[in-house]
């Protein structure tokens, strides 16, 4: 089972929430639609911020 650290999770609910909301953007600049989309985006902002979340497969 992956460890995902608290900050991690943080990441992945703001982003969720920001999915909700309408306002999540990808980096190319058009809406995020996808719940998946959305929990990538959140854990590869994590990884670029140092909290630990396991390797891209």
């Amino acid at each position: 089972m992956p460890k995902y650290s608290e900050k991690a999770s943080e990441k992945v609910e703001k982003t969720m929430h920001e999915l909700k909301e309408g306002t999540l953007k990808s980096g190319s600049g058009k809406k995020v639609t996808s719940k998946k989309q959305a929990i990538a985006i959140g854990l590869s902002e994590a990884r670029k911020e140092g909290d630990r979340v396991p390797k891209k497969k």
